[in-house]
């Protein structure tokens, strides 16, 4: 009973969210077959354990200082620390502990784990801690939370082994669909508290959001990402356009969860209630895994440029 609490600050439940590091190991596969060793998954596990915990702590320093905010929540109110059941001088010792115990798994996978791992803490800390504390400041806050994403994929890629930087275009396309689901669930909150002045104490982001502004950044952030995926498989694989409709009904479905009352984008690590969207998301991952070992050339020539180039 006496460390139930500290398990939940450190939100274990969370690590579901490193699944996007699987996107890049996959792709760091398909670059170079040869990884594919009995080693390379001792070292994917570490790699997976070291993110956890970095992830971990980043949760803990979260939940200590959004607690004088959760308190206006009216569900995170019931967290540990708002409610007062928690040592505080204990979830600062935590928060270091969970970080120098990720980062020390992340050394001896090499100095290119060692970089993304360390990013991921430390944006973590910029987002959370004044006076940065990015989480209060409108747009910057999905996008210094979302930055998570592409650093989960370098995390995946680069535990693999492999020595080379990922596409620079794929990287961008997972930080903007990040953001996208992040604006999603800033639109969720402000819709479940409904109340503006109420919104503004829980998150100060919110004094400036509205509807409106949060669903024109939901848009701006899905077209990025579909401009900058579009320029990843124009480039490197071609066969992954046949996703693109599958890509658009989740776009879409996740965008109408975000109207559900209390909606499950609040909390994304309970989204796997929401069975058909959970089974719709495992056939667009499936289909895109096979799409990646799919050779057809002819795409490539249907999609030749007809325009003579400028001379």
């Amino acid at each position: 009973m006496f460390f139930r609490p500290y398990i939940s600050i450190a939100r274990f439940d969370h690590w579901f969210k490193n699944i996007f590091m699987i996107p890049g190991v996959v792709l760091a596969f398909y670059a170079q077959p040869e990884l594919l060793n009995g080693l390379v998954f001792f070292k994917l596990l570490v790699g997976l354990l070291a993110t956890g915990f970095i992830a971990s702590s980043n949760y803990v320093i979260n939940e200590l200082l959004d607690a004088p905010y959760d308190a206006l929540h009216p569900v995170k109110k019931n967290r540990p620390i708002p409610s007062g059941g928690i040592n505080i001088k204990l979830v600062y010792i935590e928060w270091m502990a969970l970080a120098l115990l990720g980062l020390s798994l992340a050394l001896p996978l090499g100095v290119r784990f060692l970089i993304p791992a360390l990013a991921l803490w430390i944006m973590g800390c910029l987002y959370n801690i004044p006076p940065f504390r990015t989480k209060d400041k409108p747009f910057i806050d999905v996008l210094s939370e979302s930055v998570n994403n592409p650093l989960r994929l370098l995390l995946g890629w680069y535990a693999t082994g492999i020595v080379v930087l990922p596409p620079v275009s794929l990287l961008l396309a997972y930080w903007m669909v990040g953001a996208f689901f992040m604006a999603v669930k800033r639109f969720a909150e402000y819709r479940r508290i409904a109340d503006p002045n109420v919104s503004a104490k829980y998150r100060r982001s919110f004094r400036y959001y509205n509807e409106e502004r949060l669903l024109i950044s939901i848009i701006y952030y899905a077209v990025s990402f579909g401009l900058f995926f579009g320029i990843f498989l124009m480039r490197y694989k071609m066969e992954l356009i046949f996703s693109i409709p599958l890509i658009a009904g989740f776009i879409a479905w996740y965008i109408r969860l975000g109207f559900l009352e209390d909606s499950p984008t609040q909390y994304p690590e309970l989204l796997y209630r929401q069975k058909s969207f959970t089974a719709y998301c495992l056939l667009c991952g499936i289909i895109m895994q096979l799409l990646l070992f799919v050779d057809l050339p002819g795409l490539y020539d249907l999609f030749q440029s007809t325009i003579p180039a400028a001379q």
